[in-house]
Protein backbone atom coordinates (compact mmCIF):
# COMPACT_ATOMS: atom_id res chain seq x y z
CA UNK A 1 0.00 0.00 0.00
CA UNK A 2 1.10 3.55 -0.68
CA UNK A 3 2.05 4.90 2.81
CA UNK A 4 -0.32 7.79 2.19
CA UNK A 5 -2.09 8.18 -1.11
CA UNK A 6 -3.14 11.76 -0.33
CA UNK A 7 0.48 12.74 0.37
CA UNK A 8 1.51 11.40 -3.01
CA UNK A 9 -0.90 13.66 -4.91
CA UNK A 10 -1.85 16.72 -2.84
CA UNK A 11 0.09 19.85 -1.95
CA UNK A 12 0.58 20.03 1.82
CA UNK A 13 2.78 23.12 1.94
CA UNK A 14 0.13 25.61 3.15
CA UNK A 15 -2.99 25.92 5.27
CA UNK A 16 -5.87 24.26 3.47
CA UNK A 17 -8.45 24.64 6.22
CA UNK A 18 -8.10 27.37 8.85
CA UNK A 19 -11.27 26.02 10.49
CA UNK A 20 -12.79 22.56 10.79
CA UNK A 21 -15.72 22.32 8.41
CA UNK A 22 -17.26 19.25 10.03
CA UNK A 23 -20.03 19.77 12.57
CA UNK A 24 -18.59 18.96 16.01
CA UNK A 25 -22.07 18.50 17.49
CA UNK A 26 -22.65 15.67 15.04
CA UNK A 27 -19.16 14.28 15.65
CA UNK A 28 -19.44 14.12 19.43
CA UNK A 29 -22.93 12.64 19.28
CA UNK A 30 -21.64 9.95 16.92
CA UNK A 31 -18.54 9.03 18.89
CA UNK A 32 -20.22 9.12 22.31
CA UNK A 33 -16.89 9.91 23.98
CA UNK A 34 -16.86 8.97 27.66
CA UNK A 35 -14.60 10.40 30.38
CA UNK A 36 -11.28 8.59 30.31
CA UNK A 37 -11.53 7.52 26.68
CA UNK A 38 -8.65 7.55 24.20
CA UNK A 39 -9.42 9.37 20.95
CA UNK A 40 -7.64 9.64 17.63
CA UNK A 41 -8.54 12.63 15.45
CA UNK A 42 -7.56 14.10 12.13
CA UNK A 43 -6.15 17.46 13.21
CA UNK A 44 -7.19 19.76 10.35
CA UNK A 45 -7.30 23.25 11.91
CA UNK A 46 -7.72 21.78 15.39
CA UNK A 47 -11.27 22.79 16.29
CA UNK A 48 -12.72 19.30 16.47
CA UNK A 49 -9.72 17.76 18.22
CA UNK A 50 -10.20 20.49 20.83
CA UNK A 51 -13.96 19.85 20.91
CA UNK A 52 -13.25 16.26 21.97
CA UNK A 53 -11.55 17.64 25.10
CA UNK A 54 -14.90 18.99 26.26
CA UNK A 55 -15.91 15.38 26.98
CA UNK A 56 -12.95 14.83 29.37
CA UNK A 57 -11.18 11.99 27.53
CA UNK A 58 -7.92 10.72 28.95
CA UNK A 59 -6.14 11.41 25.68
CA UNK A 60 -6.66 12.93 22.25
CA UNK A 61 -4.08 12.18 19.57
CA UNK A 62 -4.33 14.58 16.61
CA UNK A 63 -2.73 13.50 13.33
CA UNK A 64 -2.06 15.49 10.19
CA UNK A 65 0.30 15.23 7.23
CA UNK A 66 0.39 18.99 6.81
CA UNK A 67 2.65 20.96 9.18
CA UNK A 68 0.67 24.11 8.37
CA UNK A 69 -2.48 22.47 9.76
CA UNK A 70 -0.64 21.52 12.93
CA UNK A 71 0.50 25.15 13.20
CA UNK A 72 -3.19 26.11 13.28
CA UNK A 73 -3.82 23.62 16.07
CA UNK A 74 -0.77 24.65 18.08
CA UNK A 75 -1.68 28.35 17.98
CA UNK A 76 -5.21 27.52 19.08
CA UNK A 77 -3.86 25.56 22.04
CA UNK A 78 -1.72 28.55 23.05
CA UNK A 79 -4.74 30.85 22.66
CA UNK A 80 -6.88 28.69 24.94
CA UNK A 81 -4.10 28.88 27.54
CA UNK A 82 -3.34 32.60 27.31
CA UNK A 83 -6.57 34.36 26.30
CA UNK A 84 -10.02 34.77 27.75
CA UNK A 85 -12.99 33.47 25.80
CA UNK A 86 -13.96 36.77 24.17
CA UNK A 87 -10.34 37.35 23.15
CA UNK A 88 -10.15 33.89 21.58
CA UNK A 89 -13.18 34.72 19.44
CA UNK A 90 -11.48 37.91 18.28
CA UNK A 91 -8.24 36.12 17.37
CA UNK A 92 -10.10 33.45 15.38
CA UNK A 93 -12.20 36.07 13.55
CA UNK A 94 -15.57 35.08 14.97
CA UNK A 95 -15.96 38.58 16.39
CA UNK A 96 -14.70 41.97 15.12
CA UNK A 97 -11.37 43.16 16.53
CA UNK A 98 -8.77 45.87 16.07
CA UNK A 99 -6.23 44.18 18.35
CA UNK A 100 -5.56 40.77 16.86
CA UNK A 101 -1.84 41.39 16.50
CA UNK A 102 -1.61 42.17 20.23
CA UNK A 103 -3.60 39.04 21.05
CA UNK A 104 -1.29 36.97 18.87
CA UNK A 105 1.76 38.47 20.61
CA UNK A 106 0.42 37.20 23.91
CA UNK A 107 0.16 33.68 22.45
CA UNK A 108 3.34 33.41 20.37
CA UNK A 109 5.67 32.45 23.22
CA UNK A 110 3.43 29.47 23.87
CA UNK A 111 4.16 27.82 20.53
CA UNK A 112 7.26 26.11 19.18
CA UNK A 113 9.89 28.16 17.29
CA UNK A 114 8.84 26.66 13.95
CA UNK A 115 5.18 27.55 14.50
CA UNK A 116 6.18 31.02 15.71
CA UNK A 117 8.12 31.54 12.48
CA UNK A 118 5.17 30.28 10.46
CA UNK A 119 2.67 32.72 11.98
CA UNK A 120 5.10 35.65 12.20
CA UNK A 121 5.30 35.45 8.41
CA UNK A 122 1.51 35.85 8.06
CA UNK A 123 0.61 39.26 9.50
CA UNK A 124 -2.35 39.67 7.12
CA UNK A 125 -3.87 36.39 8.33
CA UNK A 126 -3.39 37.43 11.94
CA UNK A 127 -5.00 40.82 11.29
CA UNK A 128 -8.02 39.24 9.57
CA UNK A 129 -8.37 36.43 12.12
CA UNK A 130 -6.56 33.11 12.08
CA UNK A 131 -9.79 31.42 10.96
CA UNK A 132 -9.42 33.16 7.58
CA UNK A 133 -5.93 31.83 6.80
CA UNK A 134 -6.81 28.74 4.73
CA UNK A 135 -7.33 28.18 1.03
CA UNK A 136 -10.87 26.95 1.71
CA UNK A 137 -11.75 30.09 3.71
CA UNK A 138 -10.34 32.33 0.96
CA UNK A 139 -12.52 30.43 -1.50
CA UNK A 140 -15.59 31.23 0.60
CA UNK A 141 -14.45 34.84 0.97
CA UNK A 142 -14.31 35.17 -2.82
CA UNK A 143 -17.82 33.76 -3.04
CA UNK A 144 -19.05 36.14 -0.35
CA UNK A 145 -17.43 39.27 -1.79
CA UNK A 146 -17.55 38.69 -5.54
CA UNK A 147 -20.41 36.29 -6.28
CA UNK A 148 -23.06 36.63 -3.59
CA UNK A 149 -23.60 40.40 -4.14
CA UNK A 150 -24.47 39.64 -7.76
CA UNK A 151 -27.34 37.46 -6.56
CA UNK A 152 -28.65 38.77 -3.22
CA UNK A 153 -28.59 42.04 -1.32
CA UNK A 154 -27.18 42.21 2.20
CA UNK A 155 -30.68 42.59 3.62
CA UNK A 156 -31.71 39.32 1.98
CA UNK A 157 -28.70 37.56 3.52
CA UNK A 158 -29.61 38.95 6.95
CA UNK A 159 -33.18 37.78 6.48
CA UNK A 160 -32.02 34.26 5.60
CA UNK A 161 -29.91 34.09 8.76
CA UNK A 162 -32.33 35.57 11.26
CA UNK A 163 -33.95 33.39 13.88
CA UNK A 164 -37.46 32.93 15.19
CA UNK A 165 -39.01 31.36 12.09
CA UNK A 166 -40.63 27.98 11.57
CA UNK A 167 -39.37 25.50 8.95
CA UNK A 168 -42.41 26.37 6.80
CA UNK A 169 -41.54 30.07 6.97
CA UNK A 170 -37.90 29.36 6.08
CA UNK A 171 -39.04 27.20 3.16
CA UNK A 172 -41.33 29.94 1.90
CA UNK A 173 -38.59 32.56 2.09
CA UNK A 174 -36.11 30.30 0.33
CA UNK A 175 -38.47 29.51 -2.54
CA UNK A 176 -39.92 33.00 -2.87
CA UNK A 177 -36.79 35.13 -2.47
CA UNK A 178 -33.59 33.13 -2.34
CA UNK A 179 -33.87 30.30 -4.88
CA UNK A 180 -33.69 32.42 -8.03
CA UNK A 181 -32.35 31.29 -11.38
CA UNK A 182 -29.36 33.58 -10.80
CA UNK A 183 -28.62 31.89 -7.44
CA UNK A 184 -28.74 28.42 -8.98
CA UNK A 185 -26.58 29.46 -11.93
CA UNK A 186 -23.89 31.22 -9.89
CA UNK A 187 -23.87 28.43 -7.32
CA UNK A 188 -23.39 25.75 -9.96
CA UNK A 189 -20.56 27.71 -11.55
CA UNK A 190 -18.70 28.61 -8.37
CA UNK A 191 -19.09 25.22 -6.69
CA UNK A 192 -18.27 23.22 -9.79
CA UNK A 193 -15.51 20.64 -9.72
CA UNK A 194 -13.28 22.91 -11.84
CA UNK A 195 -13.59 26.04 -9.70
CA UNK A 196 -13.60 24.27 -6.34
CA UNK A 197 -10.56 22.20 -7.28
CA UNK A 198 -8.52 25.27 -8.16
CA UNK A 199 -9.74 27.78 -5.60
CA UNK A 200 -11.02 25.69 -2.68
CA UNK A 201 -9.74 22.14 -2.39
CA UNK A 202 -6.76 20.41 -3.99
CA UNK A 203 -7.65 19.12 -7.50
CA UNK A 204 -6.34 15.68 -6.51
CA UNK A 205 -9.16 15.39 -3.96
CA UNK A 206 -11.56 14.93 -6.89
CA UNK A 207 -9.79 11.91 -8.36
CA UNK A 208 -12.58 9.52 -7.36
CA UNK A 209 -15.57 11.86 -7.74
CA UNK A 210 -18.27 11.04 -10.27
CA UNK A 211 -21.27 13.13 -11.28
CA UNK A 212 -22.13 16.76 -10.58
CA UNK A 213 -20.37 18.30 -7.60
CA UNK A 214 -22.41 21.52 -7.48
CA UNK A 215 -25.84 19.88 -7.69
CA UNK A 216 -25.15 17.72 -4.64
CA UNK A 217 -23.95 20.68 -2.59
CA UNK A 218 -26.86 22.83 -3.74
CA UNK A 219 -29.33 20.22 -2.46
CA UNK A 220 -27.62 20.16 0.92
CA UNK A 221 -27.46 23.98 1.04
CA UNK A 222 -31.23 24.11 0.61
CA UNK A 223 -31.59 21.66 3.51
CA UNK A 224 -29.39 23.88 5.71
CA UNK A 225 -31.41 26.99 4.84
CA UNK A 226 -34.88 25.51 5.32
CA UNK A 227 -35.06 22.29 7.34
CA UNK A 228 -32.30 23.43 9.70
CA UNK A 229 -32.25 26.86 11.34
CA UNK A 230 -29.63 29.19 9.77
CA UNK A 231 -29.64 31.26 12.97
CA UNK A 232 -28.08 28.28 14.73
CA UNK A 233 -25.62 27.40 11.98
CA UNK A 234 -22.09 28.81 12.45
CA UNK A 235 -20.82 27.27 9.21
CA UNK A 236 -23.47 28.86 7.00
CA UNK A 237 -23.07 32.15 8.87
CA UNK A 238 -19.32 32.27 8.24
CA UNK A 239 -19.74 31.48 4.54
CA UNK A 240 -22.29 34.28 4.08
CA UNK A 241 -20.88 36.92 6.49
CA UNK A 242 -17.23 36.09 7.23
CA UNK A 243 -17.74 35.69 10.98
CA UNK A 244 -20.08 34.09 13.54
CA UNK A 245 -22.77 36.69 14.27
CA UNK A 246 -25.28 34.41 16.03
CA UNK A 247 -23.88 30.90 16.49
CA UNK A 248 -20.49 29.35 17.30
CA UNK A 249 -18.97 25.94 16.61
CA UNK A 250 -18.84 23.70 19.65
CA UNK A 251 -15.19 24.35 20.50
CA UNK A 252 -15.75 28.12 20.57
CA UNK A 253 -18.90 28.21 22.70
CA UNK A 254 -18.52 29.85 26.10
CA UNK A 255 -19.84 26.84 28.00
CA UNK A 256 -17.02 24.68 26.59
CA UNK A 257 -14.12 27.10 26.94
CA UNK A 258 -13.09 26.27 30.52
CA UNK A 259 -13.59 22.53 29.94
CA UNK A 260 -11.30 22.54 26.92
CA UNK A 261 -8.72 24.74 28.64
CA UNK A 262 -8.58 22.44 31.67
CA UNK A 263 -7.93 19.39 29.46
CA UNK A 264 -5.31 20.81 27.07
CA UNK A 265 -2.56 18.66 28.58
CA UNK A 266 -4.46 15.58 27.36
CA UNK A 267 -3.99 16.62 23.72
CA UNK A 268 -0.96 15.69 21.61
CA UNK A 269 -0.30 16.14 17.91
CA UNK A 270 1.88 14.41 15.36
CA UNK A 271 2.93 15.37 11.85
CA UNK A 272 2.53 12.03 10.13
CA UNK A 273 0.09 9.83 8.28
CA UNK A 274 -2.27 7.46 10.04
CA UNK A 275 -0.43 4.55 8.46
CA UNK A 276 2.93 5.73 9.80
CA UNK A 277 1.48 6.46 13.22
CA UNK A 278 0.07 2.94 13.50
CA UNK A 279 3.42 1.52 12.39
CA UNK A 280 5.22 3.49 15.10
CA UNK A 281 2.67 2.70 17.85
CA UNK A 282 1.43 -0.84 17.13
CA UNK A 283 0.20 -1.50 20.67
CA UNK A 284 -1.94 1.62 21.14
CA UNK A 285 -5.71 1.23 21.31
CA UNK A 286 -8.43 3.85 20.91
CA UNK A 287 -12.09 4.23 21.81
CA UNK A 288 -13.03 6.87 19.22
CA UNK A 289 -11.82 7.91 15.77
CA UNK A 290 -12.62 11.25 14.14
CA UNK A 291 -11.64 10.52 10.55
CA UNK A 292 -12.97 13.66 8.84
CA UNK A 293 -13.46 12.80 5.14
CA UNK A 294 -10.03 11.28 4.48
CA UNK A 295 -11.29 8.07 2.88
CA UNK A 296 -12.61 9.70 -0.26
CA UNK A 297 -9.10 10.90 -1.15
CA UNK A 298 -7.91 7.34 -1.66
CA UNK A 299 -8.73 4.40 -3.87
CA UNK A 300 -11.18 1.74 -2.65
CA UNK A 301 -8.28 -0.68 -2.12
CA UNK A 302 -6.29 1.79 -0.04
CA UNK A 303 -9.42 2.74 1.89
CA UNK A 304 -10.01 -0.87 2.87
CA UNK A 305 -6.39 -1.38 3.85
CA UNK A 306 -6.39 1.68 6.08
CA UNK A 307 -9.79 0.76 7.53
CA UNK A 308 -8.32 -2.60 8.52
CA UNK A 309 -5.50 -0.80 10.38
CA UNK A 310 -7.99 1.44 12.17
CA UNK A 311 -10.20 -1.46 13.24
CA UNK A 312 -7.18 -3.29 14.65
CA UNK A 313 -6.30 -0.16 16.64
CA UNK A 314 -9.81 0.10 18.09
CA UNK A 315 -10.99 -1.44 21.31
CA UNK A 316 -14.24 -3.39 21.29
CA UNK A 317 -17.03 -0.82 21.11
CA UNK A 318 -14.80 1.86 19.61
CA UNK A 319 -16.66 4.28 17.32
CA UNK A 320 -15.54 5.55 13.92
CA UNK A 321 -17.08 8.68 12.42
CA UNK A 322 -16.36 9.98 8.94
CA UNK A 323 -17.97 12.02 6.20
CA UNK A 324 -18.33 11.55 2.46
CA UNK A 325 -18.21 14.83 0.62
CA UNK A 326 -18.64 13.52 -2.90
CA UNK A 327 -17.22 9.97 -2.99
CA UNK A 328 -19.08 6.97 -1.57
CA UNK A 329 -16.99 5.27 1.11
CA UNK A 330 -18.65 3.00 3.68
CA UNK A 331 -17.90 -0.22 5.53
CA UNK A 332 -17.23 -2.99 2.98
CA UNK A 333 -19.20 -6.21 3.36
CA UNK A 334 -16.07 -8.20 4.22
CA UNK A 335 -15.71 -6.18 7.45
CA UNK A 336 -19.17 -7.19 8.74
CA UNK A 337 -17.78 -9.55 11.38
CA UNK A 338 -15.44 -6.90 12.76
CA UNK A 339 -17.21 -3.59 12.22
CA UNK A 340 -20.90 -2.76 12.69
CA UNK A 341 -22.52 0.03 10.68
CA UNK A 342 -24.77 2.24 12.80
CA UNK A 343 -26.74 3.39 9.78
CA UNK A 344 -29.88 4.63 11.51
CA UNK A 345 -27.84 6.72 13.93
CA UNK A 346 -25.72 8.07 11.09
CA UNK A 347 -28.75 9.07 9.00
CA UNK A 348 -30.32 10.85 11.96
CA UNK A 349 -27.14 12.80 12.65
CA UNK A 350 -26.59 13.62 8.98
CA UNK A 351 -30.07 15.15 8.86
CA UNK A 352 -28.94 17.50 11.65
CA UNK A 353 -25.50 18.24 10.19
CA UNK A 354 -25.02 22.02 10.00
CA UNK A 355 -21.88 21.72 7.84
CA UNK A 356 -24.09 21.07 4.89
CA UNK A 357 -21.76 20.18 2.01
CA UNK A 358 -21.30 16.51 2.92
CA UNK A 359 -23.44 14.04 1.03
CA UNK A 360 -23.20 11.28 3.65
CA UNK A 361 -22.07 10.58 7.19
CA UNK A 362 -21.02 7.20 8.57
CA UNK A 363 -20.84 5.87 12.11
CA UNK A 364 -19.34 2.42 12.66
CA UNK A 365 -18.50 0.40 15.75
CA UNK A 366 -15.70 -2.09 16.33
CA UNK A 367 -17.01 -5.50 17.40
Amino acid sequence: MNPSEAAAHADFSRVRYAQCWEDADVLLAALDVQPGASCLSIASAGDNALALLARAPARVVAIDLNPAQLACLELRVAAYRELEHAELLELVGSRPSARRDALYRRCRDGVSPAVRTFWDAQPAAIAAGIGTAGKFERYFATFRRRVLPLVHRRAQVERLLEGGRTPAEREAYYERTWNTWRWRLMFRLFFSRFVMGRMGRDPSFFRYVEGSVADRILTRARHAATVLDPAENPYLQWILTGHHPRALPLALRPENFALIRSNLDRLEWHGTSLEAYFDAHPEEKFDAFNLSDIFEYMSPANYETLLDRIVRAGRSGARLAYWNTLVDRRRPARFAARLRSLDERARDLHARDKAFFYCAFHVEEVL
